[in-house]
């Protein structure tokens, strides 16, 4: 065969993989370090967020935290306090890497929309078009604790993914979940609903999960859900790769993030921040209970949870955050449309939250709104939000142009008020 007529056949044969994220008309600059006047921040009134952290440090309330904050594209306040294992003398660096669990939500989401963007789906598909096993779903009607035996009604709407972007799909949350009834449910089931250093994969625990009956009819109520872990497999199916290679390659690659991922290589392993809780006055290590904290840095590292299994740093979120004030693009590359953002920053879940609440929700974001805005301290209408189980948080202003991250590693009962204080002293620094 002729190797024209050869590279015909190959064309026709194999399929070329559309790239999600594309080159930019915009270019935007890579995240850098500026003087806080610079971009109209007072550096005196950016004083009193450090005072807040060095204050929780002394005060014993937290064993230590990377703040980090951004206005206009430009980062003013970037410091590590603090430790970051106290029992191993160990002090905290603002380079240092944190499990971000929930925080793994939003970049699940944005993979999602960027395969959205590319045509592969509408919002509104039932999620067994694409994962069969969700067929003929149904609602928990009766239980029986004795043996975790149940029955189940028929749902009248079929999950969606849109449903499962926005947790109200009625899928649970296993070991977490607020209901005693589905924590049996799951662990019985075998679903990995975190994190694990044992071996499985997302699409094992997915079709597992698929089998489980709903917390109520999808889209009648608001419950905080695995779905984001569906979706972390629906990724592989629609994609054809991995769901960490595709982050790798759509997302973290193009932001610069080459300290974001679902587990660590072993250069990397001692940047990992202990989880510590607080023992008798003093911080210690937090145990294994029903995972390993150690996960991203021993065991099968096989499962990766599109809902809770990321690790980062605060300047890699930062660039994520910063693509999405930049209305989808980041040092030339675009992953989304503005016009796409949009719709991820816009409410998804009607009036579930109440006819005129404080904050409602977008495609994994929280958001606030006006009547939230306007009671103070939580950012100007549209600020988006969430944190992680390990007691993370961030918050980004589209109108100011301004992003707040707080990173921490706290299990158990600590008193820490280091989350709402910095975002309530973030307004204030502003000198323009």
């Amino acid at each position: 065969m002729k190797l024209k007529h050869f590279l015909i056949l190959i064309i026709f044969i194999v399929p070329v993989q559309v790239i999600s994220q594309t080159k930019s008309a915009k270019k935007s600059p890579v995240l850098a370090e500026a003087a806080p006047e610079s971009v109209g921040v007072s550096s005196a009134r950016l004083s009193r967020i450090d005072q807040v952290c060095n204050d929780a440090i002394q005060n014993g309330d937290i064993p230590g935290v990377v703040a980090l904050m951004v206005r206009n594209g430009k980062i003013i306040h970037w410091k590590a306090y603090g430790m970051a294992d106290n029992q191993a003398g160990k002090v905290l660096k603002r380079d240092d890497i944190f499990r971000i669990a929930s925080q793994s939500k939003a970049i699940t989401a944005t993979a999602v929309m960027m395969l959205w963007e590319e045509g592969k789906f509408r919002l509104d598909d039932p999620i067994s078009k694409y994962i069969p096993e969700f067929k003929n779903a149904q609602v928990l009607k009766s239980f029986n604790y004795a043996d975790t035996t149940w029955t189940g009604e028929p749902v009248k709407t079929e999950i969606t993914i849109r449903h499962l972007l926005t947790h109200t799909s009625g899928i649970g949350y296993g070991v977490i979940d607020g209901d005693e009834r589905f924590k049996l449910m799951y662990k019985k089931a075998g679903v990995t609903d975190l994190f694990t250093t044992e071996k499985i994969t997302i699409e094992e625990s997915v079709k597992k999960l698929a089998k489980l009956p709903l917390h109520h009819q999808p889209g009648e109520k608001f419950t905080y859900s695995e779905g984001l872990d569906v979706l972390g497999y629906f990724i592989e199916v629609v994609s054809g790769m991995s769901f960490d290679a595709f982050l790798r390659s759509h997302i973290f690659d193009p932001l610069g993030m080459s300290d974001t991922r679902f587990y660590l290589q072993d250069e990397k392993a001692g940047r990992l921040v202990t989880v510590q809780q607080k023992v008798d006055g003093k911080w210690t290590k937090y145990p294994v209970t029903f995972y390993d904290t150690d996960y991203p840095v021993k065991g099968a590292k096989s499962f990766y949870s599109g809902g809770a299994g990321l690790s980062s740093t605060a300047k890699d979120y930062a660039s994520f955050l910063q693509m999405y004030l930049n209305g989808g693009e980041y040092n030339g590359v675009r992953l989304l449309s503005r016009t796409t953002i949009e719709v991820i920053m816009s409410n998804q879940i009607g009036n579930i939250w109440g006819e005129s609440p404080d904050n409602v929700y977008g495609l994994a974001f929280g958001l606030v709104t006006g009547k939230g805005a306007a009671k103070g301290g939580s950012g100007s209408e549209g600020t988006f939000d969430w944190g992680g189980y390990f007691n993370t948080q961030y918050f980004a202003d589209p109108k100011e142009k301004i992003i707040g991250i707080l990173m921490k590693q706290t299990q158990g009962d600590v008193k820490d008020n280091t989350g709402w204080k910095v975002r309530q002293l973030t307004g204030q620094t502003i000198d323009d």
